[in-house]
């Protein structure tokens, strides 16, 4: 027997020796590490961390609240390109290996025994779905032997489609993207089905390392992975010659892409987050929901600018604060424009360094190192303030108002650029449907990011006339008239709720006699009022009140409350104008229309008491009616008479918008420390309102007409645009009849001054009045 072939012998005894050694290695390493593997059955019912999504009704997205960026998609939704990519750079032999790659996992082991370290771990995508979901990522040999035995478990139960739609949603790619599809919305700003060939590679490289191979942070090793990419590609012949050197060639167009809000909603959105954080506690971030809000996206945003531009121009009118702080320019451009660039953007205030001053314009630098001018025309209002009631001299020049290395702000205001500043008072706008209650459009604020304060919400105040309707619809439907007479003169009261005497006022300081309701409500007569609700009792006025949705315990037990002493949020004031819009029906306010889970799954939709007289919802048999608070006959009357605040009263101004079907009130309380306009037609309703956060005056000569009611007609002008006139028609019981303007009777025949004037039959004056040119009243029941 040669010495060759005894070798070669001895070697293959070696050899059966080895492999039957690692044979029952393997075997007692399986039956030791079996029963510690978790169950690859819970990976068909995996839940990703999805964070929670929330949209206008028409799906426009407002915001996203979560840790992760992650959007699950089906395998069906995976590009096959993309496939191509991936499988070409994790796992080229993936749709044909059980789990394990063999060639891999040798030259892993050959590197541990030679190296001691397992460099290359020659992972499949079936043992990466295995470590990503059940096991940690220490490189050991028992975690890589429970990893293979996991991978082969998963094979036996999951389909290669299943594994692969697993593996695409979980895996991290990089600046809180989890997932291909979130992937391709940070660094492209796109769905995945959207990229091009280079793209899918550049995002398919980077599960190995997303750190070193990211296109935003390091586009040199992104480049080189990518091409490597594609060449792995074409050497499997998934793409040809000419689609490699298109790819290969392509520029890295990556760019961070943050989430892709639509709509600025943010008091809503969390006004959302808060109601269901209740519910589902810090699941809410992870499990997927998805939430469709009330709001008209084209309502939001025009209530948003409304808000917006309202608060600035009354910061404007009231003088030049000054710049936010100077900066000393003889720094560096460099780091005076890195400065910049971490100065927030309020809305359409954006911050500007100036950077030279003329007599008539000023240089400034922007954000993102542009440089522009600023014009005369642009800063020539800025007046220095000194108080709410003051300004100082008018400016010059450029030099009266700026100097070099001041940081401004500026807005964009008809195509110019404008100096302007962050106004200090503060305001709400918050519009419903008045049929059902459905929030259409909230702000409460000038900008969240400046202040998450929510004053549609939260900020409890005093409504002033703009409360009077209420007083006025309690003494309707008490049995008074528009025509009936209350005297409007000089009163004391000696009440110990107020402290001692009280000597109420009209705005106007003048006193005006025996006047008719639909006069004293539409020129806001303080003391009409306060005799009205004398006449009909406070409890009285209280319990129509408390029916209208107002917290009884805020509402103060004195006379006060028929001038709006009460507290209450422009929410809860809106909504209770609804009744005088929908024909006196109380309708609940509500945001959230749907939730949805992850998986599309309905959870929630919302089902809002409807305001309808004779409604019978063949769709919906379950739909519920509002209740009655205030009979329709009532609600007409305050309706048509509220009109008259716009035709004739203190919202004139709204006249602008020509329209009529459309009614309001303001309201200013005393010494102007909160102005409101709260108006509607029968399918809107919004109160605006204006303030400051720590009450205090808004200036002597701002009103609820001058402060809140350009805010309101800024916003219903965009809401009714091409939306046909609805004025109110008199329901039964509801006549016209002609009656005298100064006594409130009928006319007498051919009375020349007769003006028409609506009663409810019951109501119609009996007497008429004389034919003399100095009208008396015989009846002194009417007179208080």
């Amino acid at each position: 027997m040669s010495p060759m072939f005894s070798l070669f012998k001895l070697l293959f005894k070696l050899g059966i020796f080895c492999f039957l050694i690692g044979l029952i290695s393997a075997a007692g390493a399986y039956y030791y590490f079996s029963p510690q593997l978790p169950n690859v059955e819970t990976l068909r019912d995996i839940r990703f961390q999805t964070p929670l999504r929330i949209y206008s009704q028409d799906q426009k997205l407002i915001a996203e609240f979560g840790e992760k960026r992650r959007t699950p998609i089906t395998f069906e939704e995976i590009p096959p390109q993309f496939t191509q990519a991936l499988t070409a750079a994790e796992d080229s032999r993936f749709f044909d290996h059980h789990g394990i790659d063999i060639k891999g996992l040798f030259r892993a082991a050959f590197q541990l025994a030679t190296t001691g370290h397992i460099q290359s771990g020659g992972s499949t995508i079936t043992m990466q779905v295995a470590k990503n979901f059940f096991l940690t990522r220490e490189r050991t040999f028992s975690r890589k032997f429970m990893e293979i035995l996991l991978a082969l478990r998963i094979e036996q139960e999951l389909s290669k489609e299943e594994i692969l739609e697993l593996y695409i949603n979980k895996i991290y790619l990089g600046h809180r993207s989890y997932g291909i599809q979130a992937a391709a919305n940070v660094y492209y700003g796109t769905d995945i089905k959207n990229l091009s060939l280079a793209q899918h590679a550049m995002i398919a490289g980077l599960p190995k390392a997303p750190s070193a191979y990211n296109p935003i942070t390091n586009s040199d090793r992104a480049i080189e992975r990518r091409n490597w990419i594609l060449r792995r590609m074409h050497s499997l012949s998934f793409i040809n010659d000419q689609q490699l050197e298109n790819a290969t060639n392509e520029p890295v167009s990556a760019k961070y892409h943050t989430s892709d809000i639509e709509l600025r909603a943010f008091y809503v959105a969390e006004m959302v987050r808060q109601q269901l954080y209740e519910q589902y506690g810090e699941s809410l971030y992870t499990d997927g929901y998805v939430v469709y809000t009330t709001l008209q996206s084209n309502l939001q945003t025009t209530a948003n600018d409304a808000v917006s531009n309202g608060l600035i121009a009354y910061s404007e009118r009231h003088g030049y604060f000054g710049a936010e702080d100077n900066w000393d320019t003889t720094e560096p451009q460099e780091t005076l424009q890195k400065r910049l660039n971490k100065i927030i953007s309020y809305g359409v205030l954006k911050p500007a360094l100036v950077l030279n001053v003329s007599e008539k314009g000023a240089e400034l630098l922007l954000k993102n190192n542009q440089t522009t001018t600023l014009e005369w025309e642009g800063m020539s209002w800025a007046k220095p303030y000194k108080s709410v009631n003051r300004t100082g001299k008018t400016p010059k020049a450029a030099t009266d108002i700026l100097k070099i290395g001041d940081l401004i702000r500026v807005r964009e205001k008809e195509g110019k650029l404008h100096l302007s500043q962050i106004p200090k008072v503060q305001g709400s706008l918050v519009a419903l449907n008045p049929k059902t209650g459905a929030i259409l459009s909230l702000v409460g604020g000038f900008n969240f990011t400046h202040n998450k304060f929510n004053r549609s919400t939260q900020a409890v105040r005093q409504p002033g006339s703009n409360f009077k309707p209420f007083i006025y619809a309690a003494a309707l439907n008490k049995g008074y008239s528009p025509a009936s007479l209350i005297n409007d003169a000089p009163i004391v009261f000696h009440d110990t709720s107020l402290e001692g005497n009280w000597r109420p006022q009209n705005s106007s300081r003048k006193f005006y006699g025996p006047t008719r309701l639909r006069q004293a409500l539409y020129k806001s007569r303080n003391l009409v009022s306060i005799r009205l609700l004398r006449a009909i009792g406070i409890p009285t006025a209280q319990d129509y009140l408390e029916l209208a949705g107002f917290d009884r315990s805020k509402l103060p037990s004195n006379l006060s409350l028929s001038l709006g002493s009460a507290d209450v949020t422009p929410l809860t004031l809106a909504t209770g104008y609804a009744a005088f819009a929908n024909g006196g029906f109380k309708v609940e306010p509500f945001f959230i229309k749907r939730i949805e889970d992850a998986f599309g799954k309905s959870l929630f939709t919302a089902q809002p008491k409807i305001a309808c007289n004779t409604c019978v919802d063949t769709e919906n048999p379950q739909q519920q009616l509002a209740p009655k608070i205030y009979d329709e006959k009532v609600t007409f009357l305050i309706y048509n008479m509220l009109q008259d605040v716009i035709r004739r009263g203190t919202g004139r101004k709204a006249l602008v918008l020509d329209r009529r079907d459309i009614a309001g009130k303001t309201g200013t309380t005393n010494d102007q420390k909160d102005a409101w306009f709260s108006g509607f037609n029968q399918e809107y309703i919004a109160t605006a309102w204006v303030g400051f956060d720590q009450p205090k005056t808004l200036g002597r000569r701002e009103f609820g007409g001058t402060a809140a009611l350009p805010i309101w007609i800024d916003f219903m002008r965009e809401a009714l645009k091409g939306t046909p006139e609805n004025p109110p028609t008199p329901p039964e019981g509801i006549v016209s009849v002609k009656i005298d303007p100064k006594s409130g009777k009928r006319a007498y025949p051919g009375q020349s001054d007769a003006i028409y004037e609506f009663f409810r039959k019951e109501n119609v004056p009996a007497n008429y009045a004389a034919p003399s040119s100095i009208q008396r009243t015989n009846s002194t029941e009417e007179l208080f």
